[in-house]
């Protein structure tokens, strides 16, 4: 590789220098490696030139090492640049626990040209699962940050993600996840894997055989030339379906790939094309989709790029998606008209395999930042994707969203554990509901990607449904739960009245119980209630809808007015949950007074305040069709006005003035 060749000819002159030179020789090695974006080579180094000693557990901040900068100030300015680099190689090589410590040295630093170490402080902390000190580092780091460009902007979205993270960990997700077995997981990156006809596929980063040993090229010391273990490269494998098992088989895919690195296979659900992305490694590294066939005695095609409808010159495309149906072409691309650096884009997929052009998602699914690894369901209609742009734990989150490739809704986190605060992508379903499948995630993992086998867990409802008055069992009840994340499930009481929901949910939902003859029946399950609990039992009583009318308590009105008083509307809004929770009742809604005054006056007083408590239900959304008002006068008294020999019952008159409604539709 030319910045091999680069670093040797470097260290041709290096094995001259005088020993006071060491550190400036180690940091001139780490600049290259830099560049080229060999970080954890570069980390070495940047390392080796703090003068570190050699056999230093990891990336460890001796003790002192912070004085030691501060007192030798001739060095100083060597030291800074050397503590900001380790830090930085570190953190893009992944290993935000150890770039934490170094990042918390450079922040000190007064030249401006570390001013964004307190940013990524802050994202080793939040890397880290230490949230709340990320947000302290965060809020710093805005109060101090003199430039003004994005990183500000970027801190408050961090600060969010942060309070997000929190609350997730609070109150975890309905998720179990399992790390596939080592041979699946070897060391290097493991991801993206695909399905079919029982064959698990995955990408993985392993070094490249000859002839049964490593091959080796042109590595560096400080001082010398030696021979080291081919950089590891990427390439398809398969492996049996039950890859739970202690030992699994795994076998390369064997594609002619001309040199190139292969990652992230999708397979033509006919089972004869395979889409994966593919690269050289030179210095540019631009990432097309090539797609390869099967021929009839198994083997896989050389490889062919995909035209322009996919592949842009000068641009990334990556991580194809053909959905199950065989319609659609999904992948990542950074290539122009996108909203922000990568974006997920769709085509047509014809019945040879090949693509029609493609087409945004569009900006209700794209955000300013990376959004990548689609997986798309037809029989749900939900796109599952990874991003960073949003709000979420950390790193790339998965992100879900319903549509039909013209309209979406919101994309919503899946939350924790199914995200990390690090990197997850490429989720690969086991079933159709999506309840069981892979990710890819390096939540575990110092650098890489690994792949975890994901399963929603179940949450049990259930309960009896009872008369209120006879405590029997209601048979044939109607039990709707509903959930933002799950939608509308619905399910009848057996003989003993009982009901039963398995839910893959916990964020809260609302329970609906109905029968006819019988006022519904609603409960509402908060996250803080549910959080805790794998099982939920309840009973729930009905009652029976009375054929008399029902009083209303304490509808007021103004003294010889038809206007209801602030505290009669606080009362009728008993009623206005009873219409919310029985969607298919109608009533009559009446008014009655007492005998005070002549008829004529006294209906046409009932007749407008009991239009007034219609007027207010329907202000509060209830069909004007489902009610009607009736005013009775004191036509129809439940009391005597007047006692024997016409003495005033003033108890009697009271109880006459009622406002009462009764079910006329059950």
């Amino acid at each position: 590789m030319r910045y091999l060749k680069t670093i040797f000819i470097l260290l041709l002159s290096f094995s001259f220098a005088k020993a006071q030179f060491v550190s400036a020789d180690s940091k001139r090695v780490a600049d290259v490696y830099f560049l080229n974006k060999e970080y954890y080579a570069a980390a070495e180094y940047y390392k080796k030139a703090l003068q570190i000693s050699p056999d230093s557990l990891g990336f460890v901040v001796p003790y002192g090492f912070e004085k030691k900068v501060l007192e030798e100030s001739p060095k100083k300015e060597d030291y800074e640049y050397a503590v900001f680099q380790l830090a930085t190689s570190l953190r893009l090589y992944k290993n935000f626990q150890d770039a934490e410590k170094w990042y918390a040295i450079a922040n000190n630093f007064t030249n401006s040209k570390y001013a964004l170490s307190g940013f990524w402080y802050g994202d080793c902390l939040r890397s880290n699962l230490r949230f709340e000190e990320a947000i302290m580092a965060y809020e710093i780091f805005i109060k101090k940050y003199p430039i003004n460009d994005s990183y500000k902007e970027k801190a408050i979205a961090e600060i969010e993600s942060c309070k997000f993270a929190l609350n997730e960990i609070k109150y975890p997700r309905l998720y179990k996840l399992a790390k596939l077995p080592a041979n699946v997981n070897l060391s290097g990156s493991n991801y993206a894997t695909a399905l079919l006809n029982n064959t698990f596929y995955f990408t993985s980063s392993r070094p490249k055989m000859v002839a049964g040993k490593n091959e080796v090229l042109a590595g560096v010391n400080e001082n010398k030339v030696v021979k080291k273990a081919t950089p590891y490269i990427n390439a398809i494998y398969t492996a049996q379906v039950n890859t739970d098992t202690a030992k699994v088989n795994v076998s390369k895919v064997a594609v002619n790939a001309r040199e190139m690195e292969v990652a992230a296979p999708a397979l033509h659900p006919n089972g004869n094309a395979m889409y994966f992305t593919a690269w050289t490694n030179k210095d540019e590294k631009i990432r097309s989709i090539y797609i390869s066939r099967k021929s009839a005695t198994g083997e896989w095609s050389d490889p062919i790029s995909l035209g322009g409808e996919i592949n842009v010159n000068g641009y990334n495309s990556m991580q194809p998606y053909v959905t199950k149906d065989g319609k659609y072409f999904v992948f990542s691309s950074d290539r122009p008209g996108g909203s922000g650096k990568y974006d997920l884009w769709y085509a047509l997929v014809r019945p040879d395999g090949t693509t029609g052009n493609a087409m945004n998602l569009g900006e209700k699914i794209n955000s300013k930042g990376d959004d990548q690894a689609p997986y798309f369901n037809p029989k749900t209609k939900k796109l599952m994707f990874s991003t960073n742009g949003r709000v979420g734990m950390g790193g790339f989150d998965f992100y879900e969203a319903q549509g039909d490739f013209t309209n979406w809704t919101a994309p919503k986190n899946l939350g924790y554990p199914f995200n990390s605060a690090k990197d997850d992508l490429y989720f690969t379903s086991l079933d159709d509901q999506d309840n069981e499948g892979y990710v890819s995630s390096d939540r575990e993992s110092v650098c890489c990607l690994e792949i975890f086998h994901v399963k929603k867990d179940i949450l049990t409802v259930s309960g009896k449904l009872i008369d209120c008055e006879s405590k029997k069992p209601l048979e044939g009840a109607k039990v709707v739960l509903t959930s933002d994340d799950l939608g509308e499930m619905t399910t009848t009481t057996d003989a003993n009245g009982n009901y039963s929901f398995g839910i893959t949910s916990n964020r809260g939902f609302h329970l609906n119980a109905t029968k006819r003859l019988y006022f519904a029946k609603n409960l509402n399950y908060s996250l803080q209630q549910l959080v805790a609990i794998d099982t939920l039992k309840g009973e729930l009583c009905l009652d029976k809808i009375p054929e008399k009318p029902i009083v209303l308590k304490n509808i007021l009105y103004e003294f010889d007015s038809a206007e209801l008083t602030d505290s009669s509307k606080v009362n009728l809004n008993h009623l206005y949950d009873i219409m919310v929770e029985n969607k298919d009742i109608e009533i009559e809604l009446g008014a009655h007074t007492d005998n005070i005054g002549t008829a004529e006056y006294n209906l046409d007083l009932s007749q407008r305040r009991a239009k007034s408590c219609v007027d207010y239900l329907i202000s509060k959304g209830i069909a004007p069709e489902r009610m009607t008002s009736k005013g009775y006068g004191f036509d129809v008294p439940i009391a005597p006005n007047q006692l024997a020999k016409g003495k005033d019952n003033p108890e009697g008159r009271a109880l006459n003035r009622r406002t009462e409604f009764k079910v006329t539709k059950k």
